[in-house]
């Protein structure tokens, strides 16, 4: 894909999105392809703030595509390129997440809830990136999720499940509490599911919970356990082999 550069324009080359090129971008390492989609809240008030600073040098950040809250998408960057938007963390035993996914940014402070034209964007967006690399839907994650120390992003206020029910990303099915343990239990299951396993368990559990059960309150319980072990017999990361 040719590098544009100029002023921002809508081409059909990436489904219509408005090109505004981030010059925050390299080679993807080690000759890795996107195997994961990591979605993000910009967390700044409004879309000039979000693109000034994707766009910018000096801040040395960006993604491949920010999802406006009217449903605008601006492309950033090839898709090809490796962005600058997961930063230090991993997912499925492996780090480097620059190099393994594409980055969406969605114009949002944290603190609402993303609009419907943003939802119907993104689901169109996601449909068009998962295809073109293949990428399963267990490959949809969000920030907090492969850096649950550092991140919280993109919130519990994005509906995943809406996502899954339209194969773009996954969801859990009801497993009896019952069957659940404790924090061994919960932390097992969630680093086969593709949690990093080396992150402070309060952190994996909120990131869980934001993604899972926003509704979810206190100390570890036995739905959070069985939740995770849903998703880790169904989608679990087989971490002896070549990628997630």
């Amino acid at each position: 894909m040719a590098t544009v550069t100029g002023r921002a324009h809508r081409t059909s080359g990436q489904g219509g999105s408005i090109i505004r090129p981030s010059p925050n971008f390299g080679a993807r390492r080690d000759g890795l392809l996107p195997a994961l989609v990591v979605l993000h809240f910009t967390g700044m008030q409004g879309l000039d703030a979000a693109l000034e600073r994707l766009c910018d040098p000096a801040v040395e950040v960006s993604a491949h595509y920010l999802i406006a809250t009217d449903g605008r998408v601006f492309a950033l960057v090839p898709e090809p390129a490796r962005a600058w938007h997961a930063g230090a963390g991993s997912w499925g035993g492996h780090g480097d997440v620059n190099s393994r996914s594409i980055g969406i940014e969605l114009d949002n402070p944290g603190d609402r809830p993303f609009s419907e034209p943003q939802m119907t964007a993104l689901e169109d967006l996601l449909a068009g990136v998962m295809a073109r690399w293949r990428i399963a839907p267990q490959g949809v994650i969000g920030h907090a999720d492969m850096a649950p120390e550092r991140k919280h992003d993109p919130g519990p206020r994005l509906d995943w499940r809406r996502l899954a029910l339209s194969g773009l990303s996954v969801w859990p099915q009801e497993r009896p509490a019952e069957q659940a343990g404790g924090w061994q239990a919960f932390l097992a299951a969630a680093a086969r599911f593709g949690y990093p396993a080396d992150a402070r368990r309060e952190a994996v559990l909120a990131a869980f919970r934001a993604r899972f059960r926003p509704w979810a309150r206190g100390v570890l319980d036995a739905g959070d356990v069985a939740t995770a072990r849903d998703l880790a017999a169904r989608y679990g990361i087989d971490r002896t082999g070549a990628g997630p």
